[in-house]
C-alpha cells in the first residue's frame, strides 16, 4: 500500500520536495547567476545547453505545487465537512496573498518603502485556493469537466490583451496577459496569470480520489501511468503538429539538438496548454513509479515537501543575503544595489554581478543542505503540535 508517515502520503511529500528542492535552483540562478542580468536563460540564440536546463527543469515547479495543493485540499475533505473545508481554503487563501504581498515581496526586495508589488507564485496560489473554496461543492465530474475545458481552451485567448495602465489592464492581465503595471513610482507585475493555474489545483482535488484506501496501489499506478503517459503523448503530437497549444511555435534550430530544446521551450506565463501537459504528466508518472520508494533519500528529500511553505519563505531571504554579502566581498561592487528599486530582472545596473553557472550550482546545494535540519525540526514540532491551528497555515 502507499508509503505513509502517519497520516501523510510519502510520494506525494518526496514529490513536493523535490520541486522544492528544485525551485531554490532557479532563485539562485536569479540573484547569483552573471547572466542572469544578460539574457533569457531560453533564448536559444544565446543559451547553453546547461543554462537552458537549469531554467527549463524548474518550469515543473509551479504547476506541480498548485496540482498537490488541490490534492492535499481532497485528503483534508475526508476529515472535515465540505463547509470547514471551504472556511479553511479561503482563509488560507487570503494568508497566502497577503504572504505574497508582505513578506515575500520583501524579501526578493529588500526595499522597506515597497517600490514595487509582485504577484507570483503564492499569489497565484492564494487566489487559486479560494476558487477552490467554491468548487468544491459541485460534482467532482463537473469540476473535472469544467477546468479540462480552461486548460485545453484557454490559449484561444492568446491574441486578447488589454492595453494601458489602468484597471481593464490590470484586470485582464490578473487573468491571462502576464505584463507590468507603472502606477507613479510603484511597479506591479502580474507576474502569474491565474488562467489556467486556477484549473489545475481543483484538477489536483479531483486527483486525491486516486489516494484514498478504496483505489488499491496496484489501480492507483495503473491510473497515474495510463493518465500522465496520455499527457506526454498528446504533448509530443499537438507539439508536433504546431499550430496550437503555445503561443510560440518551435522551429528547427543551428542543430538537431537545439531544434529539441526549441520544441520543449513553452510559455510558461501563462503556463500554456502544452506546458501542463508536459509538467502534470510528468507529475503523474514521478508519483506513479515512485509508490513503493522507501530509502534514506525519499525520507531526506520528503521532510521539504512536508514544510513547504517554511521552506519557500526562508530560502528566499537567505539567498537575498548571501548576494548582498558576495557583494561587500567582491572589490567595485556595492551591497546597496540589492535594496531594488524594481523587479530583479528589470535591473540593468545588475550587470557584470554574480558568479559563474558552477559556483551558483555550489550555493544552491550548499543552501538546501543548510536548510535540512531547520525544516526536519519544524516538521516534527508540526507533527508533534498538531493541536495548534495556526501551524496549518505555515
Amino acid at each position: 500500500m502507499t508509503t505513509l508517515t502517519k497520516t501523510r502520503i510519502t510520494s506525494i511529500d518526496f514529490l513536493r520536495g523535490t520541486i522544492m528542492i528544485i525551485m531554490a535552483l532557479d532563485h539562485v540562478r536569479d540573484y547569483l547567476y552573471s547572466g542572469s542580468f544578460l539574457f533569457d536563460p531560453l533564448d536559444l540564440d544565446k543559451t547553453s545547453v546547461a543554462l537552458f536546463f537549469t531554467r527549463w527543469i524548474t518550469h515543473f515547479c509551479a504547476p506541480i505545487f498548485m496540482l498537490l495543493a488541490g490534492t492535499s485540499a481532497f485528503l483534508m475533505s475526508r476529515k472535515k465537512t465540505k463547509t470547514e473545508l471551504s472556511v479553511f481554503l479561503v482563509k488560507r487563501g487570503l494568508w497566502l496573498v497577503f504572504l505574497e504581498l508582505i513578506v515575500v515581496n520583501f524579501g526578493w526586495n529588500f526595499n522597506i518603502a515597497f517600490p514595487m508589488l509582485l504577484f507570483i507564485t503564492i499569489w497565484a496560489l492564494g487566489i487559486s485556493m479560494i476558487v477552490l473554496a467554491g468548487l468544491i461543492h459541485l460534482p467532482k465530474k463537473l469540476i473535472l469537466v469544467v477546468c479540462l475545458l480552461v486548460v485545453f481552451g484557454h490559449n484561444l485567448l492568446d491574441n486578447v490583451h488589454v492595453a494601458g495602465n489602468n484597471l481593464a489592464g490590470f484586470g485582464w492581465a490578473f487573468l491571462h496577459d502576464q505584463r507590468p503595471f507603472f502606477w507613479g513610482k510603484e511597479i506591479l507585475l502580474v507576474g502569474y496569470p491565474i488562467i489556467p493555474l486556477v484549473a489545475i489545483m481543483p484538477l489536483g482535488y479531483c486527483l486525491g480520489e486516486l489516494f484514498t484506501p478504496e483505489y488499491s496501489v496496484e489501480k492507483r499506478k495503473k491510473i497515474l501511468l495510463m493518465i500522465g503517459g496520455a499527457a506526454i503523448l498528446l504533448f509530443i503530437v499537438i507539439r508536433y503538429l504546431n499550430f496550437y497549444g503555445d503561443p510560440v511555435k518551435w522551429s528547427v534550430q543551428k542543430t538537431p539538438f537545439f531544434t529539441f530544446l526549441s520544441f520543449i521551450k513553452v510559455n510558461k506565463y501563462p503556463p500554456s496548454l502544452l506546458y501542463v501537459l508536459m509538467t502534470i504528466g510528468s507529475a503523474l508518472l514521478f508519483l506513479a513509479f515512485t509508490e513503493k520508494l522507501q530509502n534514506g533519500l525519499v525520507k531526506v528529500i520528503s521532510v521539504y515537501g512536508r514544510v513547504p511553505m517554511f521552506y519557500y519563505l526562508i530560502h528566499i531571504y537567505i539567498i537575498h543575503l548571501i548576494a548582498m554579502i558576495a557583494s561587500v566581498f567582491t572589490p567595485g561592487q556595492n551591497w546597496h544595489i540589492w535594496i531594488l528599486e524594481k523587479p530583479i530582472w528589470f535591473t540593468s545596473d545588475l550587470k557584470g554581478y554574480g558568479f559563474s553557472l558552477p559556483i551558483a550550482y555550489v550555493v544552491w546545494i550548499a543552501i538546501v543542505v543548510s536548510l535540512y535540519p531547520l525544516c526536519k525540526r519544524y516538521d516534527a514540532y508540526k507533527q508533534a503540535h498538531k493541536e495548534k491551528w495556526w501551524l496549518s497555515y505555515l
